[in-house]
């Protein structure tokens, strides 16, 4: 069984050493602990801090491509090299790597294919009030968006078993703390959250620029995974309120027909059938959205056969590919991959 430990990057030659030092090399149940660093483009020292702190492996892109991207790149990377457990975690050292055994122990013992720490932010000083309760308030609505129960889904700091990993597809850039959520719900797998302890904050988040652009952006990402898994739901709404003003009006129409009163209010009788047509639309086009996300469905499906068959891992038995003694650096898609064991220069 091995764990692999991966940090996405930015420039963070300062806060890394503190985060490597606190990261465990042995584990209970685990057979290997090791790190893996995505270099997102940063142009300071942090790639030769990794290395001479002993990460196992580093995989770099060429230019800054954001948080999400080095997420997915960070899977992908960590599921090259066989893992078993893939632990996200921040290089601000935001997260108590103490609790790693925590975050993992649910996955060993399958109970979940997804655990999220829940940093328990009403107790975080450093949280202002406003963030506390808008924290609080986007858990709640990803809850219901997938039908899970995590409590801080904006959290980072998240273990996931290699079949989980294997079914992962963020789509926005931004983050991808709350897409990922929403996704594992919708597909059905079991995520839990586990309680999980916090550091000081060492510098000031660069996700959180403002609080209203990040609300801003969260809000869109979660409609957005809305209308990708549960598209017939949201047109029909949309449409059924569209599709209101239109019965009312029509009702009024018929209503003052009945009782013989003015000259038959024919505006009513056009706008409501404006609004009844609009509403009938935006339901069809529902219809076709979800006729769409049968054809995702199953391309997904078939994008996580490959991903199996790549990584030799299709079938009842799913064998983990061994880790050759050294990889040749290779370029793909813009970002370079080392995989030899770093060591102090």
């Amino acid at each position: 069984m091995k764990l692999i430990i991966q940090i996405p990057c930015y420039n963070e030659e300062q806060t890394l050493p503190i985060t490597l030092r606190c990261l465990p090399r042995e584990l209970d149940g685990i057979d290997a602990v090791e790190w893996l660093i995505v270099d997102d483009g940063s142009t300071d020292r942090t790639v030769r801090v990794a290395r001479e702190y002993g990460v196992d492996h580093v995989v770099q892109h060429y230019h800054n491509q954001g948080l999400a991207r080095a997420f997915m790149t960070g899977l992908d990377g960590s599921l090259r090299r066989g893992a078993d457990i893939i632990v996200n975690t921040d290089a601000d050292n935001q997260y108590d790597a103490r609790d790693i055994p925590k975050l993992i122990q649910p996955i060993l013992d399958g109970r979940a294919e997804m655990v999220i720490g829940d940093r328990q932010v009403t107790t975080i000083p450093h949280f202002s009030l406003v963030k506390k309760i808008l924290q609080q308030l986007g858990s709640f609505v990803v809850r219901k968006l997938s039908n899970t129960s995590v409590m801080d889904a904006p959290s980072g700091f998240r273990a996931m078993h290699r079949r989980a990993a294997m079914q992962l597809n963020v789509f926005n850039e931004y983050s991808y703390t709350i897409e990922t959520v929403i996704q594992a719900g919708q597909k059905n797998m079991r995520v839990i959250s586990v309680p999980v302890r916090t550091n000081e904050d060492l510098r000031p988040s660069r996700l959180v620029k403002t609080v209203a652009s990040y609300v801003t952006k969260m809000l869109l990402i979660m409609s957005r995974i809305f209308v990708t898994y549960r598209p017939l739901r949201f047109f029909f709404f949309v449409g059924a309120l569209i599709m209101l003003p239109g019965v009312l009006l029509g009702f009024r129409f018929v209503w003052n027909l009945a009782l013989n009163v003015g000259s038959g209010n024919v505006q009513s009788l056009i706008l409501a059938g404006v609004f009844l047509l609009a509403g009938f639309f935006v339901m069809l086009s529902g219809l076709l959205a979800d006729l769409i996300a049968v054809n995702r469905k199953l391309l997904e499906e078939l994008r996580s056969r490959t991903i199996r068959l790549e990584y030799h891992l299709l079938g009842e038995t799913e064998v983990t590919r061994p880790r050759p003694a050294t990889d040749k650096n290779f370029d793909t898609q813009g970002f370079v991959e080392n995989s030899e064991k770093s060591r102090i220069a």
